[in-house]
């Protein structure tokens, strides 16, 4: 356990100690540094202080930051499609079937174990040593998905998904005829009233949920959307399809028990991501095609085909 010493000027004289610890740290998280604190591991003068103490020219602070805990789950050395990756963050494209973290009943085969094994240069993310899991898609959902590697990425990518400007762009094959060639879904998703393994349009406890849809293709009672997530609640777009009269093709949860198509899952795929990237400000947007068993299905039994959309 190693600590960083440093002398407050006139210049930072004023600030809270856990925004100037922050600032000189912008990998540490402010939640984190406020732990720091509280533990006793941040030092003014020799003394503890509180997160909201204001510090003043002259003051000596000392932070120690513990080496990070290993997380509870092993590294595995499962292949992964990545579609970018830097210092700060890593870009892959899911396959279906995969979860994407480790939980109760899934702790191996995760998306998590694969990363922590590809992923040679993790930080200790608010100390623990992960990769960062700022978004997720259903085990049964392929597609587009980011991951930071510190704290900086991971708050940088976060408020981004939080003021809704990730470009996060969906595919679906959906049962009956959509009627509107645009369309946008706004109602409150949460959990079922009576399923609680299911979430469902829920007026009472429900968060805000948004959903714009545009129609690519129809033919032979099945609709292709084009699905633009403005909100990121879980199931949002399997819950909002089958909430207008229109659950995704496969989708046995929400959907038709028996969803026929030979499929085993829903039909929806992450086919584009779009963001800023937090550290160099530069621009960026990844697509990915459509994997080839949903391609060869829509094919045959719709005659539909998809080309990757901007």
């Amino acid at each position: 356990m190693t600590g960083d010493d440093y002398r407050v000027t006139a210049a930072d004289a004023g600030t809270r100690l856990d925004v100037y610890i922050t600032g000189l740290n912008p990998d540490l998280s402010r939640s984190y540094v406020q732990k720091l604190i509280g533990g006793g591991l941040v030092r003014v003068n020799g003394g503890v202080d509180r997160a909201s103490y204001r510090v003043r020219a002259g003051d000596e602070v000392r932070v120690t930051v513990p080496p990070p805990v290993q997380l509870a789950v092993r590294a595995e050395a499962i292949p992964l499609d990545v579609c970018h990756e830097d210092h700060d963050l890593i870009v892959v494209n899911k396959p279906r079937g995969m979860v994407v973290h480790p939980a109760e009943g899934n702790m191996t085969g995760t998306l998590v174990n694969a990363l922590l094994h590809h992923c040679r240069d993790l930080s200790g993310i608010n100390g623990v040593l992960r990769p960062g899991i700022v978004h997720r898609i259903d085990k049964d959902t392929s597609g587009l998905l980011m991951a930071a590697k510190n704290d900086f990425a991971h708050e940088g990518l976060a408020a981004q998904l939080k003021e809704h400007t990730v470009i996060r762009g969906y595919v679906a094959l959906v049962h009956g005829v959509v009627k509107n060639d645009r369309g946008m879904v706004d109602a409150p998703v949460g959990r079922h009233p009576a399923d609680r393994l299911k979430m469902a349009v829920n007026t009472r406890s429900g968060k805000k949920a948004v959903t714009h849809y545009r129609v690519l293709d129809r033919r032979r009672n099945y609709t292709l959307l084009d699905l633009r997530l403005e909100t990121g609640r879980t199931h949002q777009i399997r819950v909002h399809m089958n909430h207008i009269g229109h659950p995704l093709a496969g989708d046995a949860r929400y959907g038709p028990k028996r969803p026929g198509l030979g499929l085993e899952g829903q039909f929806l795929h992450a086919y584009l991501l779009g963001f800023v990237h937090p550290r160099t400000g530069e621009k960026m947007k990844f697509g990915a095609p459509l994997p080839g068993e949903l391609e060869h299905i829509l094919s045959r039994a719709t005659g539909m085909q998809f080309l990757l959309l901007d």
